[in-house]
């Protein structure tokens, strides 16, 4: 069981992230808007400043939504 005390920090961590990148905040909130599903892709990719751009990708599975689903009870 978390602690009342981490779940107020984890919180205020993410309300603090939302604040500093709003644009992708929206992005999330319209995809998760119309659902995620098992099978859907998710990519990220990542570049530092002089080297290459990393990718990757995961396909959700049914435990993935199922966490998701736990951590936005948290919120």
């Amino acid at each position: 069981m978390l602690n009342p005390m981490s779940i107020l920090k984890l919180k205020s961590a993410k309300d603090r992230f939302a604040q500093n990148h709003p644009k992708f905040i929206a992005f999330m909130q319209s995809v998760y808007a119309k659902g995620l599903e098992e099978d859907m892709v998710i990519e990220v990719s990542v570049t530092k400043p002089g080297e290459e751009t990393r990718t990757a990708n995961i396909k959700v599975r049914q435990s993935d939504l199922e966490l998701l689903e736990e951590l936005k009870g948290l919120f």
